[in-house]
């Protein structure tokens, strides 16, 4: 039986129909290792066959398809596909002074991106309120009933997000505690519906008094009163921008893959000085909302091809390093934006003073060049032959000391028409899109837990002086950020991608079900007189789960958009990019939205993210290793990522798992199967069949 299905898959002799297409349009495995480019190389290298979503069977001896003789002629040459291996290393790879420029080009842009992902925190922080009018000396004797807080209450925590891709603030706490028993009076309502200790009367007034912690004088929610019946606006307005981000690293994605990362980058940066000028503009919270939502999706279009671009100017050793350089810069722009706030006093000037520095990326229009790996993946060699020089007379360089003849073999395929990809093509594909899939579930369990352990660590329910200030809050976070990402670079450099992704996601599964089990275990027990456990206790473990869950989470959504940029095919990287990034977003997206619901539903929203992070465990398997890789540039190479084990295999030892180098020893038995007569009937793929 095996025999004669091999022979209907070969396609030879009269009557036969046309070899099939093998399971989600891919390859077979011994074709597949067949047509694997520069085959000495362990993983996935520049060259491989005709830019197509899905790579052209070989055909069997017998009788050939009739497409196959074309697409062969079709095929570019292998020299100019590998382009690590070959166009990189001709350039002078990133000691060329000019590709130096162009990844501290890629850096600058990073302070203001930062900026903008953090100013949601300053323009939409909810503030303390009270009727206008309360007199002054309450509010200086701080009794809750004007709204402000005593030494002994945990205030409205709004709390920021601790990655670059984050927008939303992560709210905890939706009201204020009253420690001081029965003197202290009611609690009135805040921005978030309260649950307890309200006070009703509060909401009847028509003006109000406000006290703004971050530093401004005015805010959008002071500008246009959104408190009490209006308080569920500024949960709407902050998850704007965060719609806005998805949608644009979606449709900016694709359009990227389509007509280059240049012309998205500079039309990005025009709309985004329009649109977020625009915003410091606004007469009503409508429209602030509105604006915002376009602000995000070109800050996408901005954030997507950057990341792009770094990734593609760097060689296999230098990607990650390059990447998390522009992670830090970008935690700068975190770190400085208290002070910037300080400084501007108001909430227009600080939205105008985050947008302004764009203006800077405008000379980018003539300084910086369309992606040369793109260009030469896209088979577009006319205009890479162009930037080619443009490189050489950049970085001084003599065109003749082309060791490897790269500009004699580029000077063959000028005529050649260029072949584009769509991220669509993805699904024909059999290893390439799981491999997607995995990483945007990934991105989405990392970034939408990250919530529950910011709430769980700045919640009314645990009680810490040390974190009721809004500064102490926004530093906190901040500070586990940047601890998270220096401990990425030595956890990868010692583990790799997926180790290091595993390592990260067990540890916030440990924390996120540590924390769910554990705690509700020694809250049963401190109720006990005999138990000698009391909240404080608690209190204490849920404050280091919650950092090490933090810690962990940023960790795994960071290196999922890192990994996902490394092992999609050039053709489609930036559509790969952005469908992970969106997946990032709809994690971020359910902080605002649980708030919006005052909280309603957190608890089972920890717990699906909690076992969201066991199926990622199983999965992180299943992807490839991609350090010190060639980037692949079609989907066929894609296709030819490998899934090595964890642990290299002792020596004797015969791995479960083959090489594709070791598959080619078995790409003939289907020019074999054809002849047929020759093979016993106990023959099989792999041997002989035992009896």
């Amino acid at each position: 039986m095996a025999i004669d299905r091999r022979r209907e898959a070969a396609g030879g002799g009269p009557g036969r129909q046309p070899p099939p297409a093998e399971e989600n349009g891919s390859l077979p495995p011994g074709d597949a290792a067949a047509s694997a480019p520069l085959g000495g190389r362990a993983g996935p290298s520049g060259g491989g066959g005709e830019i197509q979503p899905l790579p052209a069977p070989h055909p069997a001896a017998g009788g050939q398809h009739p497409g196959c003789s074309s697409a062969a002629a079709a095929a570019p040459s292998l020299l100019l596909l590998d382009y690590d291996g070959s166009v990189l290393p001709f350039l002078g790879g990133l000691g060329g002074g000019y590709q130096k420029t162009l990844v501290l080009l890629t850096w600058i842009p990073a302070l203001f991106i930062g900026f903008s992902q953090f100013s949601d925190s300053f323009l939409l922080d909810q503030p303390n309120f009270w009727c206008r009018g309360a007199g002054k000396g309450a509010e200086l004797a701080g009794v809750t009933a004007t709204g402000r807080w005593d030494s002994g209450d945990v205030a409205n925590w709004t709390s920021p997000p601790t990655t670059p891709f984050s927008t939303a603030s992560w709210g905890a706490a939706g009201n204020l505690s009253n420690s001081s028993g029965a003197d202290g009076g009611d609690t009135p309502p805040l921005p978030s519906p309260p649950d307890k200790g309200d006070n009703a009367s509060n909401c009847d007034c028509h003006a109000w008094d406000y006290g703004i912690r971050t530093g401004l004088v005015q805010n959008v929610v002071s500008k246009w009163d959104l408190v009490c019946d209006n308080a569920w606006k500024v949960h709407i307005a902050k998850f704007s921008l965060l719609v806005g981000l998805i949608f644009g690293y979606l449709i900016t994605g694709c359009i990227a893959d389509w007509v280059g990362r240049r012309p998205v980058l500079l039309f990005s940066i025009i709309f985004i000085l329009i649109f977020g000028l625009t915003v410091a503009l606004s007469v009503n919270v409508t429209m602030f909302s509105t604006l915002r939502f376009f602000e995000g999706f070109c800050l996408a279009g901005i954030i997507l091809t950057l990341y792009a671009l770094r990734i593609e100017l760097c060689p296999p050793g230098k990607r990650f390093m390059i990447t998390m350089v522009a992670s830090f810069v970008a935690m700068a722009g975190q770190f400085l934006m208290p002070g910037l706030a300080a400084l501007c006093r108001d909430w227009q000037v600080l939205q105008a003073l985050i947008i302004c520095p764009f203006l800077l990326m405008l000379l980018y229009w003539s300084i910086f060049p369309e992606s040369l790996r793109w260009l030469m993946a896209t088979q577009q060699f006319e205009s890479a032959k162009k930037l080619i020089l443009y490189f050489t007379q950049k970085n001084c360089m003599n065109p003749e000391s082309d060791i490897k003849g790269v500009m004699p073999e580029l000077e063959k395929e000028l005529s050649r028409r260029p072949k584009k990809v769509c991220i669509v093509k993805v699904v024909g594909t059999r290893n390439l899109w799981k491999n997607i899939v995995v990483l945007c579930v990934n991105s989405l369990t990392g970034y939408g837990i990250h919530h529950c352990f910011a709430r769980s660590m700045m919640g009314h329910e645990v009680k810490v002086p040390l974190l009721e200030n809004f500064y102490a809050d926004y530093y906190t976070v901040a500070s586990i950020a940047l601890a998270s990402c220096l401990a990425m670079c030595v956890v990868v450099r010692f583990l790799g991608r997926r180790g290091g992704l595993l390592l990260f996601m067990i540890l916030t599964a440990l924390a996120s079900l540590l924390q769910l089990g554990l705690l509700n275990l020694i809250g049963k027990y401190s109720q006990h007189p005999d138990s000698g456990m009391s909240d404080s206790v608690k209190d204490k473990f849920s404050i280091t789960f919650s950092i090490v869950g933090m810690f962990a989470s940023h960790a795994v959504g960071s290196l999922s958009v890192f990994f996902c940029a490394e092992i999609t095919p050039t053709v489609i990287r930036c559509g790969g990019l952005g469908l992970v990034l969106a997946s990032a977003g709809f994690g971020m997206l359910t902080a605002p939205i649980i708030d919006l619901h005052n909280q309603k539903g957190y608890f089972l929203h920890h717990i699906i993210f909690a076992c969201c992070t066991l199926i990622c465990i199983i999965c992180i398997l299943l992807l490839p290793e991609s350090r010190n890789q060639s980037l692949p540039e079609n989907i066929s190479n894609g296709e030819h990522y490998t899934r090595q084990p964890l642990l290299p295999h002792k020596k004797g030892e015969q791995p479960l798992l083959l090489t594709n180098a070791e598959l080619k020893d078995y790409s003939g038995l289907h020019d074999a199967a054809t002849a047929g007569d020759g093979l016993p009937e106990n023959a099989t793929a792999n041997g002989m069949k035992s009896m």
